[in-house]
């Protein structure tokens, strides 16, 4: 079963419409703790910076409560809903070179140590330097999934995504070897 189709209901149907409209708040609000965090983390992994990703993924997180009796793979559904959003902001933005500091927020905590915020954000200069299907496809895979999983979620071949996975590991290994080489000089 996808997450486009509605899941099972049982009972009548004015008790889907109620479930339609009043969604369960605990399942809801659990989903939300755990996975808005993971899902800012996405969206900057694929070029976004940190205050665009955790307000796309406000939205994101608001349009699957309104939706959620009917959202059968809710993590799933919500990567390719704030993807598809983050898409369309880069295509009408203009590129900001400047790096601001975000304040803290419950969406936005601080990192806990300072070298896994250093390591995250070398990891997106690197990943800032692919082309955007491959900074997007490498975001899926960092997430966890696989090709076949990220073909089905993007709409493209499993074999484009194996492709895109390939030439963005190349570029990557290259960068991290010229690196390697200038820090032995």
């Amino acid at each position: 079963m996808s997450d486009r189709e509605p899941r099972e209901a049982t009972g009548t149907a004015q008790s889907t419409q109620s479930a339609s409209a009043f969604p369960s708040t605990e399942e809801f609000e659990a989903f939300y703790r755990e996975f808005t965090p993971k899902l800012i983390g996405f969206l900057v992994r694929q070029g976004a910076r940190l205050t665009i990703a955790a307000e796309i993924a406000q939205d994101t997180m608001t349009m699957a409560f309104r939706k959620w009796a009917e959202i059968s793979n809710p993590p799933a559904w919500a990567r390719r809903v704030a993807s598809r959003e983050l898409i369309r902001h880069l295509s009408r933005a203009e590129a900001d070179l400047c790096e601001e500091v975000p304040e803290s927020s419950s969406l936005l905590p601080s990192p806990d140590a300072a070298a896994q915020w250093e390591q995250q954000q070398d990891l997106l200069r690197l990943l800032a330097d692919l082309p955007p299907r491959q900074r997007q496809i490498m975001a899926w895979k960092y997430d966890g999934h696989s090709p076949a999983e990220i073909a089905e979620e993007l709409g493209i071949s499993p074999e484009t995504v194996r492709a895109s996975l390939l030439k963005a590991r190349r570029v990557l290994a290259a960068r991290l070897a010229q690196r390697e080489e200038r820090e032995d000089r």
